[in-house]
C-alpha cells in the first residue's frame, strides 16, 4: 500500500488508509485479474482501477458519483476469520474497493464516518443477505431527523432578558378617539 508513494507509519495488521491523505494509490485483491492484484488510484472525484487479465492491461475509470456509497459489511476470510470493513460500493461487486478491514471492532465507525464525509457519499450498511441499506434518513444530501422541540427557557442569555418582553404586544389606537375639527387653538401667551 503506497500512499503518494510512501509506506504508511503504524502496524501492517489491518488494511488501513488515510481518508485525509488522498490522492492514494493502493494495491487490493481481484479475484479476476492475472496475480489476483489491482492497483487502486483514489482520487476526491474519481477512482482509476489498473489491471491485467490474460495479459492484457487495462484501466477503468469511474467518477465517484458511479459509486452507491462507503458501507460497513463483514468479509468472509478464508482462514475462519470474518473481519470488518469499510468498503466503497458499486453496483458491480467486482468494483467495490476495501478501504479499511480489521478483526476489530474499535475503529470501524469512525473510519466509515470519514470515509463518507471526505468522499461525500451516503453511510450503508450491509445486511447479512447482502443487501445495503442507509441507517439515517435523508434528502438528497441532508440527513433529516424529527424536529428537537424549540427551548426558550435554558438558554444562555436567559437571566438578560426580561420575561415580559417576552408577552408585549403592540399598542392600539382606541376605538372612539377624540378629533376636534374646525375649534380655534387656544395658545397661552404673555
Amino acid at each position: 500500500m503506497a500512499n503518494g508513494g510512501a509506506t504508511p507509519a503504524g502496524s501492517s495488521r489491518a488494511l488501513r488508509l488515510d481518508p485525509f491523505a488522498l490522492p492514494v494509490r493502493f494495491p487490493a485483491r481481484d479475484a479476476g485479474a492475472d496475480e489476483r492484484i489491482r492497483v487502486v488510484e483514489l482520487n476526491r472525484d474519481h477512482v482509476v482501477m489498473r489491471r491485467a487479465v490474460r495479459g492484457i492491461r487495462m484501466a477503468v475509470s469511474l467518477p465517484l458519483a458511479a459509486f452507491l456509497g462507503v458501507a460497513i459489511r463483514v468479509m468472509p476470510e478464508d482462514d475462519g476469520s470474518a473481519p470488518i470493513a469499510v468498503v466503497l460500493e458499486h453496483r458491480d461487486p467486482g468494483l467495490s474497493i476495501v478501504l479499511f478491514a480489521t478483526t476489530e471492532s474499535d475503529d470501524v465507525v469512525a473510519e466509515w464516518q470519514s470515509w463518507g464525509r471526505v468522499l461525500g457519499l451516503p453511510l450503508l450498511i450491509a445486511e447479512c443477505d447482502g443487501k445495503l441499506r442507509e441507517p439515517f434518513r435523508r434528502i438528497g444530501a441532508v440527513r433529516i431527523a424529527a424536529p428537537k422541540p424549540r427551548r426558550r427557557r435554558h438558554n444562555a442569555v436567559k437571566a438578560r432578558r426580561p420575561r415580559i418582553l417576552m408577552r408585549r404586544k403592540a399598542g392600539r389606537c382606541p376605538a372612539g378617539a377624540t378629533v376636534h375639527r374646525d375649534e380655534r387653538e387656544i395658545i397661552a401667551r404673555t
